[in-house]
């Protein structure tokens, strides 16, 4: 057994005994492919031929790149499984992007709808916050199923939130995006924290791993975020799969109890109710429980919020007015609480002192660049 490369860090090596215990966990099917990436790997030949490569563990044949060497495949970029059963991530021949790739229903709105929101005239517009539908193709082995290409996102706090202004930014995006959305009459049904999504390559300008986030593209390296404040990303709403879509003269009317957040209270099988007002419910929740009540200091958001959660669906204001209601009130913040860590409500009082030290030399550091500069 050998070992060519001397540049691994040493934790991704092994001695030749374990080495051979990995070589017999390999035989035993420790790092096979899951039931579902075998579906994936059976379409690489077809999705490589359509333009977009997935990664080595995909390609029919693959061959785990640990065996007769003294790697430990925990550290190998092709014992990464997926962890997601209908979307898969891959890389753009034409460009080397990072794209992900899902499969959905073909009876469903779902890819319609994202076309609809990724139309030429209205894709590069800065208010539309809706994931770009980049391609659609057919299932190669499923003709009740389409297969949508987007570009990669990551979850929208991973990594976590620092500072108060990175909190007003998401708050304004997604204000931003619903109101946009519905100005093009889709109602998205379903915009709960796991269907907003961001894109993070400002915050990782080497790139990381599509499924070990917090290491870089080969899985090998911890890698550490860039700031959120200095470094903005762009917030996007996910997964249209139960969204309606309603033209001009249209009745704005749907039935239907399906989504991530059951608290709605007008969520019915049997009585109509505006799917638009149910959005501006489910993103104040978003708000609330994502921040207001994880984080201390964001009780200017409060008045916005509680308009947003109005147990009368026709009590909530429009996106559009939230938008403008959140304007005025980031307009009386000023720039040092913008600045100010976020501090967790579950946080200790020794936790309090020690992220408060390293939040403060952050700032002293941050103030010399602009000196400097």
């Amino acid at each position: 057994m050998s070992d060519s490369n001397n540049r691994l860090p040493a934790y991704a090596s092994c001695s030749p005994e374990r080495a051979k215990q990995y070589e017999e966990e390999t035989r035993q099917g420790a790092w096979a492919l899951l039931p579902w990436e075998e579906s994936w790997r059976d379409r690489a030949g077809y999705l490589q031929g359509r333009g977009y490569i997935l990664r080595p563990r995909y390609q029919p044949g693959w061959q785990p790149s640990w065996r007769n060497t003294l790697r430990d495949p925990d550290f190998c970029e092709d014992s990464i499984m997926s962890s997601h059963y209908v979307v898969i991530d891959a890389t753009s021949r034409k460009d080397g992007s990072r794209i992900s790739i899902k499969k959905v229903n073909a009876s469903s709105q779902e890819a319609e709808i994202g076309l609809y929101l990724s139309r030429a005239e209205i894709q590069q517009d800065p208010r539309n916050h809706c994931v770009p539908i980049l391609d659609v193709l057919p299932d190669p082995l499923d003709m009740a199923q389409k297969l949508i290409v987007m570009p990669y996102l990551r979850p929208f706090d991973d990594p976590e939130f620092v500072v108060i202004g990175e909190v007003v930014d998401f708050v304004r995006q997604t204000l931003e995006g619903l109101a946009f959305m519905h100005s093009q009459g889709v109602a998205h049904r379903d915009c709960a924290a796991g269907n907003i999504m961001m894109d993070g390559r400002p915050l990782y300008p080497h790139g990381h791993h599509p499924v070990r986030l917090n290491f870089d593209p080969e899985g090998l390296w911890n890698i550490q975020p860039l700031s959120r404040m200095d470094h903005p990303v762009k917030y996007y709403f996910i997964d249209f799969g139960i969204s309606s879509r309603f033209r001009q003269g249209d009745d704005p009317l749907v039935l239907g109890t399906k989504g991530r957040d059951k608290e709605p209270p007008e969520l019915s099988k049997e009585i109509p109710y505006n799917p638009f007002m149910l959005d501006i419910y489910i993103l104040g929740n978003v708000f609330r429980k994502e921040f207001v009540e994880k984080y201390h200091g964001l009780e200017f958001l409060e008045p916005l919020i509680s308009s947003m959660l109005q147990r009368d669906p026709s009590s909530r204001p429009t996106a559009d007015v939230a938008s403008m209601m959140f304007t005025k009130i980031r307009s009386g913040l000023n720039f040092s609480i913008l600045r100010r860590r976020l501090r967790s409500r579950k946080e200790t009082t020794s936790e309090r002192v020690l992220h408060d030290t390293v939040a403060a030399a952050r700032q002293g550091m941050y103030h010399l660049r602009r000196l400097v500069a």
